[in-house]
């Protein structure tokens, strides 16, 4: 299906249905995204105030087969929310659309337009005593309609899920530019085909999601952090079985470290402060979050006398204020800004069993040094088996260096992941970056299914074009 530009003489068309001011001259700042592998070709942005502005927007890019590519925070890695070839789509940006719409503590659930930071939803969830659990790095930029479209992951989805485990229902416009009711706060709902689901995860080429229902939790009444030092990955897993057999649900986060992102953290990012003389090659992260009456800090202590005991640990920092605790998750959060200054060849977010994770790292180290000399630093959420696995360049060569041997990196990790029965998108989705990987790893049933299911919903193939599926695969 030709999809045509979103040029000066739509413009004129569209803005005339819409409220005045919403559509505007796409900025730089619309066109950019974080890993600056692409520049968007937009021209014009719309920046609707409502649901039924929404609507109103995509039912005319529908009639004139002009494609949208829907823009939130604009943190996302993998390149979903730029399009940089012609013809140029119609951006619609959220940035309007950041209203709380309702809070019920009783019943664990917060309402947010698709605009919403992540970091006001956390705080409007606190403000009413009550932890929205979907923590990253980027909170204080990621929106929520663009960290449901990828289903985003995050440091605590050990305890509480993907984003999509922490949404009850979703208000959305699909395709026709009709306006899907589907904001309900109920967690039992078995009246046909989940479109909740359908649409979390899609990055919009199913449809925009305009606002969700979201899960609440209590507040842990009681936090401990720590880190442990463990004497390898192996370790690291063993120490996660134990801690699940004495806290059971209590561990919030389990946050693999490597010694080179330390050593990277002091080059480029001195003001981190680390606790160690001499920093260890593995390290986790551990964070509890318990119920009142309970004793972290003990629990941490009783934790690692059981782990020393079993061999695993040699090594533990039990944080012991509020201050520490921060120092301590600035290790962990600060790692990819250290990654960024030193620049990757190749990064990878991936996953496997989480049995397989030791043998997953032990293996990819000569597979990567066949190819030549490269620095590896592996680090995340063991917890989950989700790992960022990204390749950099020797001291005194640049990733510049490397640019002819980006895609053979990237294939022999990969390779490795999809022959352990791992992921080769893990949380950050599949954008423009991984569409070719999809197509080489995914499994030909499940792909035959999405595009089935694009070709029903978005025949005119306008919802966020090349983006997941390539939009020449759905002719």
């Amino acid at each position: 299906m030709t999809l045509i530009p979103a040029d000066d003489a739509f413009a004129e068309t569209l803005a005339a249905r819409l409220p005045e001011g919403t559509l505007r001259r796409a900025e730089p700042r619309h066109l950019e995204e974080p890993r600056g592998r692409w520049r968007g070709s937009s021209q014009w942005v719309a920046l609707p105030r409502s649901a039924e502005d929404v609507s109103e927007i995509v039912r005319a890019c529908n009639a004139a087969r002009v494609g949208i590519v829907p823009l939130a925070g604009g943190t996302g890695l993998v390149g979903g929310q730029v399009a940089p070839d012609a013809p140029a789509p119609l951006l619609v940006s959220m940035e309007r659309m950041t209203a709380i719409r309702a809070v019920y503590p009783q019943e664990n659930v917060l309402v947010a337009e698709a605009g919403a930071v992540l970091a006001d939803v956390q705080a409007a969830a606190q403000k009413a005593e009550r932890l929205f659990a979907l923590s990253l790095a980027s909170e204080g930029t990621a929106r929520i309609g663009g960290l449901l479209s990828t289903n985003a992951g995050g440091v605590n989805v050990l305890r509480y899920g993907n984003a999509r485990d922490q949404v009850l229902g979703l208000e959305a416009v699909l395709p026709d530019g009709s306006l899907w009711h589907g904001l309900k706060r109920l967690r039992k709902d078995n009246t046909g085909y989940d479109l909740r689901h359908l649409l979390i995860g899609a990055e919009g080429t199913l449809g925009l999601i305009t606002a969700a229902s979201l899960k609440l939790a209590p507040i842990p009444a009681a936090t401990g952090t720590a880190l442990f030092t463990v004497t390898d990955p192996a370790a690291a897993l063993d120490l996660l079985a134990l801690a699940r057999d004495q806290l059971g649900e209590g561990i919030s986060a389990f946050e693999l470290i490597s010694r080179q992102g330390l050593d990277f953290l002091s080059e480029t990012v001195p003001d981190v402060r680390q606790p160690w003389d001499s920093p260890p090659d593995w390290c986790v992260l551990i964070e509890l979050g318990l119920a009142r009456g309970l004793d972290p800090a003990g629990a941490l202590e009783t934790l690692f006398a059981s782990a020393h005991e079993a061999g695993l640990v040699s090594d533990a920092l039990v944080a012991q204020s509020e201050q520490q605790r921060s120092d301590f998750w600035a290790i962990r959060e600060r790692i990819p800004e250290a990654n960024r200054a030193i620049g990757a060849i190749s990064s990878h977010d991936i996953s496997v069993p989480l049995g397989a994770i030791p043998e997953f790292i032990a293996r990819g180290t000569p597979a990567i040094a066949a190819l030549g000399d490269f620095r590896i630093n592996c680090f995340g959420h063991l917890g989950d088996g989700n790992l960022h696995y990204n390749v950099f360049p020797v001291p005194g060569r640049s990733r510049e260096d490397h640019v002819d041997q980006r895609e053979d990196i990237k294939r022999t990790v990969h390779d490795l992941v999809h022959e352990m029965g791992g992921s080769v998108s893990a949380e950050h989705g599949i954008g423009r970056l991984k569409v070719d990987d999809l197509e080489r790893y995914g499994d030909p049933a499940k792909l035959a299914a999405m595009r089935a299911i694009k070709a029903a919903l978005d025949p005119n193939g306008i919802m966020n074009p090349g983006a997941v599926l390539r939009q020449q695969a759905l002719r």
